[in-house]
């Protein structure tokens, strides 16, 4: 008589591959790819930052670290009364639930995120997007699949099931106070640590661009080098300056430029004199120079301030440090 026997198939294999831990490899190398393809400031690009930056990694290393299950069934008791130690194969490692999981994988991605940092930089690849985003995936992929070892080496009773429903029906079933308490102020805390990245993340689209504005000088090889503008002139000579405009609004943007001498008296401005206008039209993303030769009207022997006004709206009837979008002055002394 022949007996049946059952050998293990890939397809058995394949079942038992934990679908969270397939997830997560998935969604890291689907993050790469927006992360990658999409401009910075894209709203998509933000969204796949998040888990990739600040959840995936740590997922896939608390996988690593805990592949069992956290077990909430009564311990069987011996005659005198005593819990009975239960019966725990070789390897056993004691595992958590999903809030805890949660919570430690958002402390160990912001744990994990810095280190990739500060390695970086000291490779041929350099601390840009493309690196520091293959970087994670590359970890989070090689973290997930180690979890899947140990977590199908830990025996099926007691293997971490990646299944949320299950986890909350377990914890319905607790009948500890302090276990149900503590695990739903893990759940708030989690979802507030969430909701605070979230804004942190897309803070910054809601804010809209920015226009940077800077004053240069040469240096004695004729490069542009800020603070080295000419602070003491003759009466009557012009000083020369080169003024840098970086469109950051996300449009392209019409400026206006106003040059204007100030005389200070106690840190008040008691006269003012407009020198020069410029105007220019920028295009989102583009920095615009143009160089200044102003002649100060000041008498010999003054000290004035040139301040260079910028305004993205009309130029008002009268220009002020106070009214200007972005503002910057120089200090000269005529001899």
């Amino acid at each position: 008589m022949s007996h049946e026997t059952t050998t293990p198939t890939r397809f058995s294999a394949v079942r038992q591959y934990p679908i969270d831990l397939a997830a997560v490899s998935i969604v890291a190398v689907i993050a790469y790819v927006v992360v990658t393809s999409y401009a910075e400031g894209s709203v998509l690009r933000l969204l796949a930052t998040f888990p990739l930056a600040l959840f995936l990694p740590g997922y896939a290393l608390v996988s690593v670290l805990f592949p069992a299950a956290e077990r909430t069934s009564r311990q069987p008791r011996t005659a005198g009364g005593d819990p009975a130690a239960p019966h725990r194969p070789s390897g056993y490692v004691r595992g958590i639930d999903w809030l805890e999981r949660l919570g430690l994988s958002f402390a160990i991605s912001l744990a994990i995120v810095p280190l990739v940092g500060i390695a970086l930089p000291f490779t041929q690849w350099g601390l840009t997007t493309e690196p520091i985003a293959a970087s994670l995936v590359i970890i989070t992929v090689v973290l997930a699949q180690l979890g899947v070892v140990r977590r199908l080496r830990t025996p099926k009773p007691e293997r971490f099931i990646g299944s949320p429903l299950e986890s909350l029906s377990q914890l319905r079933r607790d009948e500890s106070a302090v276990a149900t308490a503590s695990s739903i102020v893990l759940v708030l805390a989690v979802g507030l640590a969430v909701g605070a990245l979230l804004v942190a993340f897309l803070a910054p689209l809601s804010t809209g661009g920015f226009t940077e504005l800077a004053l240069y000088g040469e240096d004695d090889d004729g490069d542009l080098v800020a603070g080295e503008i000419d602070d003491e002139i003759e009466a009557g000579d012009s000083v020369t300056a080169t003024v840098s405009i970086d469109n950051q609004e996300g449009e392209e943007t019409d400026y206006s430029v106003v040059i204007q001498e100030q005389v200070l008296e106690d840190d008040s401005v008691e006269e003012r004199t407009d020198l020069e206008e410029l105007e220019t039209t920028l295009d989102d993303g583009t920095t615009g120079t143009d160089e200044l030769t102003v002649t100060p009207t000041a008498d010999e022997g003054e000290t004035v301030r040139m301040s260079v006004l910028l305004y993205s709206d009309e130029v008002p009837d009268e220009p002020t440090n106070e009214n200007a979008d972005e503002d910057t002055y120089f200090w000269v002394t005529l001899e």
